[in-house]
């Protein structure tokens, strides 16, 4: 955590930053990576100063990293935008990324989707799909192992420990779902609460086996659906990944009727030539 404060000792920002240790045997890798999500938060009276205070915190934690992280990463920033100059002055670099997200207050889920996917929906729940809250220690442990073994090889894609799920489950500012055929588990989400808004944080599914049943469109449908029924305005998909001209992924979350839309991520390599290759690829 780095803290600002006056000289009277009024703290006037803060930034979260998260030390990720990453190691596999299979596929081979060994290393550590900082996550910084959001610009921090700031005290009302400097709002106006916002991207000063972000260019100062964010210097001060660089240097604090060290060489012993590979690489850090800044996410999730409140605009395409925001700090664009800081942040090249620093020496991170732009990636675009892909986000999207589906408007529950204006229109129903139901009038967002294509008729082929309303039937593909109703088929399922008669044929005995049923998503519902994790309610049991059993439900909790079946989340977890289709969780990781849905992403186990994908070194980018970070999985928090159990006990941070369970305290997601128990708090009010989130949800974990399962998505049960017969009393199997075919898929599961985490879905995080902030204010008026909703986001699929994670979510996995077993395709293969279940392919008939369609998992992973009960999977998200759900949560989009539970989602404008508690309330909330939209829900948001996390991490859709870089803006391919091919993405599965995001083809498949469109078609649940979300906005695309493109923003940056800002990564800093912490070895030095490594970083300027970088830089000068990712240059706009």
């Amino acid at each position: 955590m780095v803290t600002l404060e006056t000289a009277e000792g009024m703290i006037v920002a803060q930034m979260l930053a998260l030390i990720r240790y990453r190691a596999s045997w299979i596929p081979p890798y060994l290393y550590r990576h900082c996550l910084i999500m959001g610009e921090g938060v700031y005290h009302p009276d400097y709002n106006e100063q916002r991207v000063t205070l972000f260019e100062m915190m964010l210097q001060r934690l660089t240097s604090m990293i060290g060489r012993w992280t590979l690489y850090i990463e800044v996410s999730h920033l409140s605009s395409k935008m925001f700090a664009y100059k800081q942040l090249r002055e620093l020496g991170y670099f732009p990636v675009r990324w892909n986000s999207i997200h589906n408007s529950l207050h204006s229109h129903t889920p139901e009038e967002r989707i294509s008729e082929r996917l309303k039937r593909r929906i109703n088929q399922a729940y008669e044929r005995g799909v049923i998503t519902d809250e994790v309610s049991s220690e059993d439900d909790f442990r079946a989340f977890i192992k289709l969780l990781r073994h849905h992403n186990w090889l994908k070194p980018k894609r970070y999985i928090p420990a159990d006990e941070f799920f369970r305290g997601l489950h128990e708090s009010n500012n989130g949800c974990l779902y399962v998505t049960r055929y017969h009393g199997h588990i075919i898929g599961c989400s985490a879905l995080v609460y902030s204010e008026k808004q909703s986001y699929l944080w994670y979510a996995a599914y077993r395709r293969k086996t279940y392919a008939f049943l369609h998992p992973a469109d009960l999977t998200i449908w759900h949560a989009i659906n539970d989602s404008h029924r508690k309330g909330y305005e939209h829900i948001y998909f996390l991490d859709v990944g870089l803006p391919f001209r091919k993405n599965t992924f995001r083809d498949f979350i469109l078609r649940f009727g979300g906005k695309p839309t493109s923003s940056y991520r800002w990564f800093h390599c912490t070895i030095g030539w490594i970083n300027n290759l970088l830089s000068w690829f990712y240059r706009d």
